[in-house]
């Protein structure tokens, strides 16, 4: 995978925000590629198409998609075995 331009994950905390009701930068995935354990912040993510896409910072493997659309906002989870947010 080439290294477009990306942010980490803390970039897509907003637009998580009004779904989770929370922070969900301290939240850890499950990569189904490589089982690598991260932090959502952690996470790259690539918003230069119409939602955002997070990658996994150690095999560059899709965890999760964010869109909007005019009357919902959709996360795609197929990429991770869990997402364990913080109590």
């Amino acid at each position: 995978m080439t290294d477009l331009a990306y942010t980490d994950g803390n970039s897509i905390a907003g637009p998580l925000a009004e779904m989770f009701a929370l922070d969900i930068t301290g939240a850890s995935t499950v990569c189904v590629g490589c089982r690598q354990r991260s932090s959502v912040a952690e996470l790259r993510v690539y918003a230069a198409g119409p939602g955002s896409v997070a990658r996994c910072p150690a095999c560059g493997g899709v965890v999760l998609r964010y869109a909007r659309t005019p009357t919902n906002a959709v996360v795609d989870l197929r990429g991770t075995f869990s997402l364990s947010i913080p109590c």
